[in-house]
């Protein structure tokens, strides 16, 4: 059996910014539960496409990352405001659905530019999700749990500053993946 001398940073700069979708799952697998506590603070946020209804949707739709402030103290989508700055996102005000079931125009550059328009129509000033320990892929990691939508967003740890997500959505086999990397303060 060969031994992977890469690092899980180097290996993750391999599947970055598309990989297939078995390569992300194995990868993901072979990481470390991530802790609720190396979870507090902002992340910046990044897909990688491997086939997923909801690839390459976040970064025209100008969505920045996520903000752990508790376990009980999240804001699950930070957007970039039209001017500048940052703004947390009601989730329960995405059109989850309607996304699911119309990828194509859901990607397309008007409605994005839509979307990015109506992000302060969006905005809110509560937590939105929380931050639980989850039994995921055979692995206890720390999860996002959403407040007003069946998805967990379930991490698995690259190093200290960099995290894997698997978005797992009800209705879909298989998890949409992104990354965080930890802003620095």
């Amino acid at each position: 059996m060969a031994i992977n001398a890469r690092s899980p940073l180097e290996q993750l700069r391999e599947l970055e910014p598309t990989a297939e979708r078995t390569r992300a799952l194995a990868f993901y697998d072979s990481l470390p539960p991530a802790s609720i506590d190396m979870m507090i603070g902002r992340w910046r946020g990044g897909e990688i496409a491997t086939g997923h209804v909801f690839d390459g949707l976040l970064g025209p739709a100008g969505w920045y990352g996520k903000a752990f402030r508790s376990a009980d103290d999240v804001d699950p989508l930070l957007f970039r405001r039209p001017h500048g700055g940052l703004v947390a996102g009601n989730p329960a005000l995405m059109p989850m659905g309607l996304i699911a079931r119309m990828p194509r125009l859901a990607k397309h550059p008007v409605s994005a530019a839509l979307f990015r328009a109506s992000i302060p129509l969006l905005a809110t000033r509560r937590p939105r999700a929380r931050l639980r320990m989850t039994d995921y892929r055979g692995q206890s990691s720390a999860t996002m749990i959403y407040d007003h939508l069946p998805i967990n967003d379930v991490f698995r740890k690259v190093d200290e500053d960099t995290l894997l997500g698997a978005m797992d959505i009800r209705g879909h086999p298989e998890p949409f993946f992104f990354t965080l990397r930890r802003e620095k303060a």
